[in-house]
């Protein structure tokens, strides 16, 4: 394993990026994202898609030096057409004016459209933490979730990510899929020859199965049955419906290197935490306080490690840097 800095996994990040096509300002966002991720052990978001940023931006799946188109169609709503670009730069060219929305109107909403995966959807709802908002996302992502009772993929992972700002830091902050698990995780089990929990997946019969290989065949399961199928179907409407991007049924493979564009939406609220009390913080104080009483409990985000110097496989690090 090597160990190395977020200085340099974010030097690397851009200098591949902008080798395969990515403007310098896109790559920076995304670059930055990709240290982040790392930095919060969210390994499935950061070093292990930047190969397949870099080869779909030479296959054009991902256009990097398109301008976001940033508009304000109504006084609390803000929308960027990221034109078949990243996430990460369509984001960024609208959220100072998604923060002024918010803070004009109490509470405003983003809708990011027709964009590349936004890959950790947490590394958002962080930024508009930052302004001092409450931020609330969400996205879809390529079918792989069957319904309950069912066998065939309809829906993406579809994560739902909530922060709450703070003095200095979130108090609050959770980024998870509504499926029981990560894709990725399942296929990172099958690379390593491991079978995966029960409860994950159903094979292509839609029966439960402990096999990545069979479960990569079949489908992924919502977490908490029912419950966790309606919040995918939120998601879904959220990120498809209200962005007007595509459906979860319309895109192929993440990571695959060609084909038509993601073109995935993502849609978030930003909600000034004084717009209808000055009690926020008190009542937020008061349930924090509760569950700090007991012991090995805590609020999502709040206690969350941040590394510095992270562990790469060596196999992976010298692949990236051949990149660059």
């Amino acid at each position: 394993m090597a160990s190395v800095t977020l200085d340099e996994i974010e030097a690397l990040s851009f200098a591949a990026l902008t080798k395969h096509g990515a403007a310098d300002w896109v790559a920076r966002e995304v670059a930055r994202a990709v240290r982040r991720a790392e930095e919060t052990g969210n390994v499935i978001c950061g070093l292990y898609y930047l190969e397949s940023y870099c080869i779909q931006l030479a296959s054009g799946r991902v256009k990097g030096d398109v301008e976001p188109e940033v508009t304000r169609p109504r006084p609390g709503a803000v929308k960027a057409d990221a034109k078949f670009g990243f996430a990460q730069a369509a984001f960024a060219r609208a959220l100072p004016k998604a923060v002024a929305a918010a803070k004009d109107c109490g509470t405003a909403s983003l809708a990011v459209a027709h964009a590349h995966t936004c890959t950790s959807l947490g590394f958002f709802t962080e930024q508009i933490a930052a302004a001092g908002l409450v931020g609330i996302g969400f996205t879809n992502a390529s079918p792989v979730v069957a319904p309950p009772g069912g066998n065939k993929a309809v829906i993406g992972t579809n994560p739902i990510a909530m922060t709450v700002p703070g003095d200095g830091a979130p108090v609050m902050h959770f980024d998870f899929s509504t499926s029981a698990v990560a894709l990725g995780k399942i296929t990172m089990a099958k690379a390593a020859g491991e079978p995966i929990p029960e409860g994950w997946a159903v094979d292509a019969d839609g029966a439960p199965t402990t096999n990545p290989e069979a479960a990569l065949g079949g489908a992924l399961v919502s977490t908490g049955g029912y419950k966790g199928w309606g919040f995918g179907l939120m998601a879904e409407v959220m990120a498809a419906c209200m962005t007007g991007s595509v459906n979860s049924l319309d895109v192929g493979g993440l990571k695959l290197a060609d084909g038509p564009p993601h073109g995935l939406g993502q849609f978030y609220f930003l909600m000034d935490p004084g717009t209808y009390t000055d009690a926020f913080g008190a009542r937020f104080a008061r349930m924090a306080d509760a569950v700090a009483e007991q012991p090995g409990a805590r609020i999502p985000g709040a206690t969350r490690a941040e590394a510095s110097v992270v562990q790469v496989a060596d196999a992976l690090w010298e692949k990236l840097s051949a990149l660059t």
